[in-house]
């Protein structure tokens, strides 16, 4: 029942998923402030406002921590922590004015709460993301604004794609599949999982501050 905006770096690719719902797309590169309040003024124009922002921008740079380039944890911090800051500020900013409330959804990866090796320069932006999500269900909640995150792990996109997918796999000496279903339940987790987790976040109007683990069972990127 939402009206949906899909913001992107790559225009095309956000207007063939915005077609499907006969959205708006918005080409945005979200590690520039400019950019993101330009295409928050198109939302705002086109809409009239912003009630739910699913912040899910990011990149899985790898490397042993003890190793990596100053450059590379850099840029990993410019879109996995300060270009949430970035998309999360400026709805803040349109939600006060409407003085109707709001929702901020991140997606924080297991990487913020079961850091895997070599993945130090996605995971320690990401647990830095998951502070901040607490940070704006602290300090917003008396403006009606909720913030949640969901902790997904293992998903076919294209951060995980097909070739990462049979690397890792390869690594453990397991098959492609069950590297995948490599959880509790024995289940694999599809995107569609992801998307329903942050569609249940966006409907909980008494939640906030909430972290919903999306993974078939990983005790060690358990939140509690």
């Amino acid at each position: 029942g939402a009206e949906v905006c899909v913001a992107d770096l790559d225009e095309r690719a956000a207007e063939a998923v915005a077609g499907e719902t006969r959205g708006l797309a918005v080409a945005c590169d979200v590690t520039r402030r400019d950019s993101v309040e330009a295409a928050f003024a198109k939302i705002c124009e086109r809409y009239g406002g912003v009630d739910i922002v699913v912040s899910n921008a990011g990149r899985a740079w790898q490397g042993r921590i003890g190793e990596v380039e100053d450059r590379t944890l850099r840029d990993s911090f410019e879109l996995n922590f300060w270009a949430h800051q970035t998309v999360a500020q400026a709805a803040v900013v349109v939600m006060s004015r409407q003085q109707t409330g709001g929702c901020l959804l991140f997606n924080v990866s297991k990487q913020a709460i079961d850091p895997g090796p070599k993945f130090g320069a996605y995971g320690l932006p990401k647990a830095a993301t998951l502070a901040l999500m607490r940070q704006y269900a602290v300090d917003h909640g008396r403006d009606g604004i909720r913030a949640s995150a969901v902790n997904a792990d293992r998903i076919r996109t294209g951060l995980l794609d097909e070739a990462m997918i049979a690397s890792r796999a390869k690594a453990r000496g397991v098959s492609p599949e069950t590297y995948m279903s490599g959880n509790l339940l024995g289940l694999e987790v599809t995107a569609d999982d992801v998307a329903a987790a942050f569609v249940h976040l966006a409907l909980s109007e008494k939640t906030t501050a909430a972290v919903l683990t999306v993974d078939g069972g990983n005790i060690a990127a358990s939140p509690r």
